[in-house]
């Protein structure tokens, strides 16, 4: 029986926690799976309810932290060799940037026959000065060395890490994208967007935009909020606006609201314009209350949220950035390329006034990525992979 220790960043709320737990619960029972990871900061929700609903109870490292400690990252080293140690594994699969740098050193060191590395998105642009970029990127292809493989989420990924970026050969990149179960996000909708619309207290002529994220420089909220405020003056439709998630940009961005005269308020007051939800765990209800869904990003991987919002039959309007295009149907959303926020601004505006027209085209995505993005293709694939690793290690 093939072990594999799979390790992730920290147990925050988001799709890296679905992904690595349908992988860690339905892989064949011939695989013996060992989830670990960090724990989430302070501004973030838990995300260990998702392996604990499917009956997994990972290994959560104090040590593992998402900023640069260099003495808790050498705890966090000792920790996961000790690990491997014990647990023995044929396979090492890590997910994401901290947890693959910290635990792919981790295995290299202790002779780990198979070290997997999934990229679900890079640092490599609009997370830090060049120097210090340049030096990730050096860091990053060295560590790429110690792979059997590298999974990209999506081609446009591939294409980054193996040609822009020169991570590693393109022969070495397996494109499997992302993989959950999508069921939830086409049942009971009209319940569910009830409970939500009764909850923010949204009449029925009144659409409803989201985004969806937790609050961070790199998620660039400013420019959706820019384009909230141009389309209300721009256009006659009702509409309210709901920044759902949480972190530390958002005293900063009630505080951008406030200066536009425009009030913010959490919980179940009624706004003028805006509402900050803070995290909503149940994100099929919110999908479901939700009209249009915007992502306004500087930098992605394959973003979760834009694939529910498919799932969920909801038009989108957001940046062109990492594997946006691979995933998004061409009829189901509006692009505008990196720095153009005017450009953000008018797609925000075309999808409000013409959204029966774009909520009638939403609906051909529904089939396409449920099929796409299933978790039993995710672990199919997976699972084609480390039988191909193992017999090659043979």
């Amino acid at each position: 029986m093939p072990k594999v220790l799979r390790i992730i960043n920290r147990f925050n709320l988001g799709g890296i926690t679905y992904n690595v737990s349908y992988l860690s619960r339905y892989l064949p029972e011939n695989y013996h799976t060992l989830l670990i990871g960090g724990p989430q900061e302070k501004d973030e929700e838990s995300s260990l309810y998702i392996p604990h609903s499917l009956g997994l109870h990972p290994t959560v490292l104090p040590e593992l932290k998402r900023s640069i400690n260099p003495l808790q990252d050498y705890l966090a080293y000792r920790r996961i060799k000790k690990i491997i140690r014990e647990f023995k594994p044929d396979i090492v699969h890590t997910h994401a940037s901290k947890a693959g740098f910290i635990g792919r050193f981790a295995a290299k060191h202790c002779g780990v026959p198979v070290i997997v590395h999934t990229f679900h998105g890079h640092v490599f642009e609009g997370y830090f000065i060049k120097p210090i970029t340049r030096l990730i990127i050096s860091v990053e292809r060295r560590l790429a060395r110690f792979c059997a493989a590298i999974v990209a989420i999506s081609p446009e990924q591939k294409r980054q890490l193996s040609e822009v970026h020169r991570i590693c050969e393109a022969q070495k990149i397996q494109v499997i994208p992302l993989g959950f179960d999508l069921r939830r996000f086409t049942e009971n909708q009209a319940g569910k967007r009830r409970d939500f619309r009764e909850r923010f207290g949204l009449s029925d002529d009144e659409l409803a935009l989201g985004i969806i994220g937790r609050l961070a420089p790199i998620k660039n909220h400013r420019l959706f909020i820019d384009a909230v405020l141009y389309a209300s003056k721009h256009c006659s439709v009702k509409f309210k606006a709901f920044i759902i998630g949480d972190g530390k940009t958002r005293e900063a961005l009630e505080t951008y609201i406030a200066e536009r005269n425009h009030t913010a308020l959490t919980g179940n007051h009624t706004t003028q314009l805006f509402t900050f939800t803070g995290w909503i765990k149940e994100a099929d209800v919110a999908l479901a209350g939700l009209d249009l869904v915007c992502l306004s990003s500087k930098n992605e991987g394959t973003p979760v949220s834009l694939i529910e919002a498919q799932a969920a039959g909801r038009y989108i309007v957001s940046t062109n950035v990492g594997g946006i295009k691979d995933i998004l149907h061409p009829e189901c959303g509006l692009l505008s390329e990196p720095g153009d926020d005017i450009g953000f601004q008018k797609n925000v505006l075309k999808a409000i006034q013409q959204f029966e027209q774009f909520q009638t085209n939403a609906g051909k995505a529904q089939k396409e990525v449920l099929e796409k993005f299933s978790y039993t293709r995710l672990c199919s694939d997976i699972e084609q992979l480390y039988e191909q690793l193992l017999k090659e290690k043979k």
